[in-house]
C-alpha cells in the first residue's frame, strides 16, 4: 500500500473519466503524486539514509501531502458518494492515515512497489509449490524467501550467505542471531575478504 494506490486504485477510472469533465482536477492531483515520487527517486538515487529522508519528507513532502488533503476534504462535496470521482475521494480519505505514515519514518519507503515487485515470483508460482506438503511449511517458506531477498536487495551471493549462516546456526546465542542478517553478515565479511585479496 501507499501512494501508488491513488494512481492504480479508484483514481485511475476516475482519472480516466475526469479527463473529459474536469482535466485540470485529475491533472493536478496526479501531479502532486508525481512530485513526491520525483523526490523519493532523487532520495534513492543520492542513497539517502533513513534520517535525511526524514529531514527531506518533513520540509517537502509533508507539505504537498497536506495540501492534497485539503485538495480532497474540498473536492468532495463536488462529487456524488457514488461517482468514480467521489468514490476515489472516499478511497484516498480512508487510506489516509497509511498513506502518511512514510512521513514520520525515514528507513519506510513511500509505497510497497519495490517489495511487491521482489515477491511477485513467488506470488505467481504460489499455487505450484504453497506450503510444500504442510501447512507449517509455509511460514518456513516465507523465512526463507525473506533472506534471499534481504541477500538480494544487499547485494549478497544467497548461496553463501545461506551455506555459512546455516553450518554457524547450531553454535549460534541468541545474542548472536543479530549478526546473522544479510547486511551484518556482509559487513563483517568485508574485512576479511580485503585481507584475503
Amino acid at each position: 500500500m501507499g501512494w501508488s494506490c491513488l494512481a492504480a486504485g479508484p483514481t485511475r477510472d476516475a482519472v480516466s473519466l475526469t479527463r473529459k469533465g474536469k482535466p485540470r482536477v485529475a491533472g493536478w492531483i496526479l501531479n502532486q503524486i508525481r512530485m513526491l515520487y520525483r523526490w523519493e527517486e532523487q532520495l534513492r538515487e543520492s542513497r539517502a539514509g533513513p534520517a535525511l529522508r526524514e529531514v527531506m519528507r518533513s520540509s517537502h513532502h509533508r507539505m504537498v501531502v497536506e495540501r492534497l488533503r485539503r485538495a480532497l476534504e474540498r473536492l468532495r462535496p463536488r462529487y456524488l458518494p457514488k461517482s468514480l470521482m467521489g468514490e476515489a475521494i472516499k478511497f484516498a480519505r480512508n487510506q489516509w492515515p497509511t498513506l502518511e505514515r512514510f512521513l514520520d519514518h525515514g528507513e519506510v519507503e513511500i509505497s510497497t512497489n519495490l517489495v511487491e515487485n521482489a515477491i511477485r515470483p513467488t506470488a505467481l508460482g504460489k499455487k505450484n509449490w504453497l506450503f510444500f506438503g504442510s501447512p507449517e511449511a509455509g511460514q518456513r517458506s516465507a523465512v526463507i524467501y525473506t533472506l534471499i531477498e534481504n541477500c538480494r536487495m544487499h547485494g549478497v551471493e544467497p548461496y553463501a550467505y545461506l551455506k555459512d549462516v546455516l553450518t554457524r546456526l547450531p553454535t549460534t546465542t541468541n545474542r548472536q542471531v543479530a549478526q546473522l542478517t544479510p547486511l551484518n553478515w556482509q559487513k563483517a565479511r568485508q574485512p576479511v575478504l580485503r585481507q584475503a585479496a
